[in-house]
This record gives C-alpha cells, sequence and structure tokens, in this order.
C-alpha cells in the first residue's frame, strides 16, 4: 500500500530553501575560491602599498620641516643667494634643493613660497613667478600668498592688467585672511594704472566700508579722488 504523501510545513519548506541556499554559495565558493583568494591578495597588497606610500609622505614632510628650519635664519638675514643654493660646509641644502627633492610634501610646498620670494628679491622676477605659479600646497594663506607674490613680481615688470588680477585672486582665497584689505587695495591701484577706473572704484569702496580700520582702509582715501 502506498504510504500517504507527507505535506511539507512552512517551515520545512523554509528550511529546505535554507539547505539549497547553502550549498549553492558552498558550490560557487568553489568555483571561484582561487579568484576571490587572489582579489584579497591584491586588496591586501593596495592597502599595504598605501599605509606604506602615506607614511613615506609623513616622513618625508617631517625632513622637509627639518630642512626648512635650517635656512630660514638665512633667509631672515636677507642671505638670499645662500637661502636659495645652501651654505658650503654646513647642513643646509638650500630651498631650491627642498624644493626638488620634497616639492610634493606641504612643507615642500612651502619651500615654494620663500625660494619665489628669495628670487624676487634678487631681481629675478620670471623665476619667482615660476615658483608662485607652482605652488599646489592646501594651506589657504600660502595660496593667498602665492597669488599676491605673482601679482608683485608681474607689477615689476610692469604688466598691470595681470598684477591687478592677480591680487583680486588673492583677496578671494579665503575671507579670513588678514591681508585681503591689502590685496584689495593694490588689485585697485593697478586697476587704476590700466584705466579701468569703474573697477577701481568698486574695490576702493570695498576696502573702505569692509576695512575701515585697517592700514589700506587708510591709505584707501588718498586713492578715491582719482576715480571721480
Amino acid at each position: 500500500m502506498l504510504q500517504k504523501k507527507k505535506k511539507l510545513t512552512k517551515k520545512a519548506i523554509k528550511e529546505d530553501k535554507l539547505v539549497k541556499f547553502f550549498y549553492q554559495v558552498e558550490s560557487s565558493f568553489e568555483q571561484y575560491k582561487s579568484k576571490i583568494v587572489t582579489y584579497g591578495l591584491v586588496l591586501v597588497v593596495i592597502v599595504a602599498a598605501a599605509y606604506f606610500y602615506l607614511n613615506q609622505k609623513s616622513e618625508e614632510n617631517l625632513e622637509a620641516s627639518t630642512e626648512l628650519g635650517r635656512v630660514m635664519n638665512l633667509y631672515s638675514q636677507g642671505s638670499y643667494l645662500e637661502a636659495i643654493e645652501g651654505r658650503q660646509g654646513s647642513n643646509i641644502i638650500g630651498l631650491k634643493k627642498i624644493v626638488d627633492e620634497y616639492g610634493s610634501t606641504e612643507n615642500g610646498e612651502t619651500a615654494k613660497i620663500f625660494l619665489a620670494n628669495c628670487y624676487s628679491y634678487l631681481g629675478n622676477y620670471d623665476e619667482a613667478i615660476k615658483y608662485f605659479e607652482d605652488y599646489s600646497g592646501s594651506i589657504d594663506y600660502y595660496k593667498a600668498t602665492a597669488l599676491a607674490g605673482e601679482a608683485g613680481n608681474y607689477a615689476s615688470k610692469g604688466e598691470f592688467e595681470k598684477a591687478a588680477e592677480k591680487y583680486l585672486n588673492a583677496s578671494r582665497v579665503s575671507e579670513l585672511n588678514a591681508e585681503n584689505a591689502d590685496y584689495l587695495l593694490n588689485a585697485g591701484i593697478y586697476f587704476l594704472k590700466t584705466g579701468e577706473k569703474d573697477e577701481a572704484e568698486n574695490l576702493f569702496t570695498q576696502v573702505k566700508e569692509k576695512y575701515p580700520t585697517s592700514t589700506a582702509g587708510r591709505e584707501v582715501e588718498k586713492y578715491l579722488p582719482s576715480v571721480n
């Protein structure tokens, strides 16, 4: 006599499906195991390489800070050529070498600002502009300084329109920069030199209204009659 077929409960159906799913996963794992292991190893290598890279960059940045600290005394004394090239017979390697060796680090980027300033003080405006333009660090103050540095050197070359634009861009890097009043004033002065009186007047008015107690705010009064 045939036995009556046993009716499956919902619980049994679920358990049966779970078992099938388990075996499917197990089968898939066996099938792709070599690929999974390979990808896992690749991921480990990538993570390790990233850690090594960041750790190395951190060490290089620290080294750049040390080298920059050694050369700053020469810079402060106005020994700009030595600050650029370094001092023979000492452990001061100079700003140019710091930039060459550590230019991709934050402190290496900062060295570009001081190197550009040295060239500017020595009258080598094109070289100064080159290093100011090359600054790509993350510090807003130095971003603005680099733009203002370009502006000053363009002004020294008689390229007043470029100087005005660069000063204006410098003033827009950060609202918190204490140099903004000076940047706006200088931008206005050089726009005035190029005959753009409306732009100059607008900038002079901003200085007067936003920074009335600053040195630039007091100086702007003597330029305002020129735009009327």
